[in-house]
């Protein structure tokens, strides 16, 4: 059965005994990474007319920007390569084609020079139009190369006037690249159109979505989401799912990246000894328009077809990660032979997704497997405890003292009973 909780648990266990083994290359050291895997973040600031607009906290919004960046200069960890790119900050005219063109780099992604930056952002004075698609595409550019981490870290007071080119749809694009790139989005006072807009660039790339309408606010977050991107990061391994279990690649402990075809089923073993217990999870990620109604399933089956356990999710409307999980622990063998054989478990991942005619149908839909084998449960008996483990002993002991609960409270109740009746 799947248990969500232990599922979560053992899944932010793997990533992080993950981190802890591949954080590092050989040939560095400690905090000290070469340029090719030290991690980059490019904080793109929106620089339109509307930063003017004075309702953070008694100033302006681009006031309230500077002095966030200020303390996130400050704060940035010597390990990080940082930029600042701009969008709207030089065109103060009306020509559209001019206005969308509008995004320059302040500050190039690298070693941090925090008095030439900090002299970079106070030279800034909202001027011009809003082409956050562009200026997007840019920042991607700017990150490329090296296998360290990559954040956007965009800040805007409003939607896009650049469309055609749909920021959203500029995010999925980027996302399908498959270059590890993660873009977070922060509201400045933000409206519904916004922080629609805002909230689908994020999602689409696995980022987070924040309004803010406080300095401290901004400084809080955006020194959270640049100190994030110091943080060891996994690398998935790509690999192949077959369309059958015979043919399906062995894959040990790891995270893996596949691509799977709209309603494709693909398969993939993994050997588990006798007293392990075999944890994996699945993420679709939607990275085009797809059609409401749709699912994910993981199953566990022997190399015979017998279904083991299995993980299912569902939805109905807007996504952008469908995610689901199991757990299968395999008992101890009765046999004394210390090499008993391992058991060759086959996961199939299978999705409903559907699209619209016109869309794209390939590449497949971005496929992320998480697999860990660890030993199994310490007693033979919690492996069959229908997930509470040693809650088991928790749920005795209320039964215990509800039963001398009750008889306590009986005896009480006759023994009043009796005396009322004597008076």
């Amino acid at each position: 059965m799947i248990t969500r909780t232990r599922l979560a648990a053992g899944a932010c266990a793997l990533l992080a005994a993950l981190a802890a083994g591949m954080a590092f290359p050989a040939g560095a050291s400690a905090g000290e990474p070469t340029d090719e895997d030290a991690p980059k973040v490019d904080l793109v600031l929106d620089v339109s007319g509307s930063m003017r607009t004075r309702d953070i906290d008694g100033g302006t919004r681009m006031a309230a920007a500077k002095q966030a960046f200020n303390e996130v200069l400050d704060a940035t960890p010597e390990e990080v390569r940082l930029g600042i790119r701009t969008l709207g900050a030089d065109y103060p005219g009306d020509d559209r084609k001019t206005g969308c063109k509008d995004t320059a780099q302040l500050y190039p992604v690298g070693p941090l020079d925090r008095t030439e930056a900090k002299t970079a952002v106070a030279t800034l004075s909202p001027t011009g139009w809003t082409p956050i698609g562009p200026a997007l595409l840019k920042a991607a550019d700017d990150l490329d190369g090296g296998d360290g981490s990559k954040r956007i870290v965009l800040i805007s007071d409003g939607e896009d006037t650049c469309a055609p080119l749909d920021p959203c749809e500029v995010a999925r694009e980027i996302a399908a690249k498959g270059i590890g790139l993660t873009i977070d989005t922060l509201g400045l006072v933000p409206n519904t159109k916004m922080r629609q807009q805002l909230s689908c660039i994020a999602e689409a790339t696995g980022g987070t979505y924040t309004s803010v309408e406080h300095t401290e606010e901004l400084t809080d977050k955006v020194n959270q989401l640049v100190d994030r991107a110091a943080d060891p990061v996994v690398t998935p391994v790509a690999t192949e799912g077959a369309d059958a279990c015979a043919k399906a690649p062995t894959l040990k402990s790891g995270l893996y990246t596949d691509r799977e075809e709209f309603g494709q089923q693909r398969w993939y073993r993994v050997d588990v000894e006798p007293g392990q217990e075999l944890r994996a999870s699945v993420s679709v990620g939607a990275d085009r328009a797809v059609n409401p109604s749709y699912g994910v399933l993981l199953r566990a089956v022997t190399v015979h077809g017998r279904e083991i356990v299995r993980g299912e999710a569902a939805g109905n409307g807007r996504t952008d990660v469908l995610s689901t999980g199991l757990r299968y622990p395999k008992a101890e063998s009765d046999d004394d032979d210390a090499d008993a054989a391992a058991e060759a478990v086959c996961l199939q991942v299978t999705n409903s997704f559907s699209v619209a005619s016109g869309v794209k149908t390939t590449p497949g839909l971005p496929l992320e497997l998480t697999v860990d084998v660890v030993d199994g449960p310490g007693d033979s008996d919690d492996v069959a405890a229908f997930g509470l483990g040693r809650g088991w002993w928790l749920l005795g002991l209320l039964v215990l003292v509800g039963f001398v609960a009750g008889l306590l409270w009986g005896w009480l109740s006759r023994w009043r009973f009796a005396i009322w009746r004597t008076n």
